[in-house]
């Protein structure tokens, strides 16, 4: 079983900074994919990216690229968020989740962090 808790959310501004943090326990995940999601209110979950356990992959989405980095501490099994130049439209729930090395599906959940951007 992996277990994640994320934090680091808030209420900023926009154009500022956040940083998300998501730490991991369980099992060993080096064969884990660890992503990131939000999930606006009224909309559909949206995948935001996501980084091999090694660190040597990422992947982001068109809404973020430029302006979110993914990395990776493995010492301290945690994945962060970094997101620049924050937008009204970042508003969202954000939830880091990491995947089954059996199926390659997103099978373990965070709680999730609130992330408020203000215009």
């Amino acid at each position: 079983q992996v277990k994640l808790e994320e934090s680091g959310g808030g209420l900023v501004q926009a154009g500022d900074s956040l940083r998300l943090s998501c730490a991991a326990s369980g099992r060993t995940l080096s064969r884990y994919v660890m992503g990131w999601f939000r999930q606006a209110p009224g909309k559909e979950r949206e995948f935001v990216g996501h980084i091999s356990w090694s660190g040597s992959n990422t992947y982001y989405s068109d809404s973020v690229k430029g302006r979110f980095t993914i990395s990776m501490d493995n010492a301290k099994n945690t994945v962060y968020l970094q997101m620049n130049s924050l937008k009204p439209e970042d508003t969202a729930i954000y939830y880091c989740a990491a995947t089954s090395p059996a199926t390659g599906k997103y099978e373990y959940w965070g709680q999730g962090t609130q992330v408020t951007v203000s215009s």
